[in-house]
């Protein structure tokens, strides 16, 4: 596999997952995610992708600032219903990250390690896109990308609407795949530390 140089550039997740120390799938539990096992995954990189493994790492190392993040140890409750734009996708993306799954995940063993209805959707009076809450003491965050921020080249009106109908020669199309990942890129990694893109904050649970 060739991905684009800046994908070594990303930050990497690591995380401890009790499931994975019990069945001795990896030492410890200590398992790491890169942005190309969200690429790998999703079949592509784009806005999309990049907002969901960004937004599921930070809210991970907001949870457990101390310590390092439990995989199947957290909640994700999103604003929006399932079917709705791209939900779907940063769904995906963050039961890779984090172990939440939908309906259909892992129903856990003898009790434990329940990953089986630990993303809800359909929120629309929560803040934000998203919020994460530690199932062992209840602490919460939310987040959202602001991806207009980092906005596309200009030159892309012309060139997606070309490439998509088979129009775009050799050139362009090369000159569509750099400035795609091109954003992405800069989303990634010179807006990594950007708290204007990535809002991820506590949410205070009233008593």
């Amino acid at each position: 596999m060739h991905f684009p140089a800046f994908f070594d550039q990303v930050p990497s997740l690591r995380v401890q997952d009790p499931l994975a120390a019990f069945l001795g799938s990896a030492e410890d539990g200590i398992l790491l995610y890169h942005y190309a096992d969200a690429v790998k995954l999703a079949g592509h990189s784009c806005p999309t992708v990049a907002s969901a493994y960004a937004l599921g790492h930070k809210a991970m190392q907001r949870l457990y600032p101390e310590n390092v993040p439990q995989r199947g140890g957290v909640r994700i409750q999103f604003q929006q219903p399932l079917t709705e734009g791209v939900t779907g996708v940063v769904a995906s993306i963050l039961t890779l990250l984090t172990g939440a799954a939908q309906d259909g995940g892992f129903k856990g063993i003898g009790g434990q390690f329940v990953r089986q209805q630990r993303q809800v959707f359909d929120h629309p009076e929560q803040a934000l896109q998203l919020r994460f809450t530690r199932i062992d003491n209840g602490q919460s965050v939310e987040a959202q990308a602001q991806l207009h921020l980092v906005p596309a080249d200009p030159e892309m009106a012309s060139l997606l609407p070309r490439c998509i109908h088979g129009e775009a020669c050799h050139e362009e199309f090369a000159r569509f795949r750099e400035l795609w990942q091109g954003r992405v890129a800069r989303l990634l990694c010179e807006h990594w530390d950007d708290d204007d893109v990535w809002c991820v904050r506590p949410v205070c649970h009233s008593r």
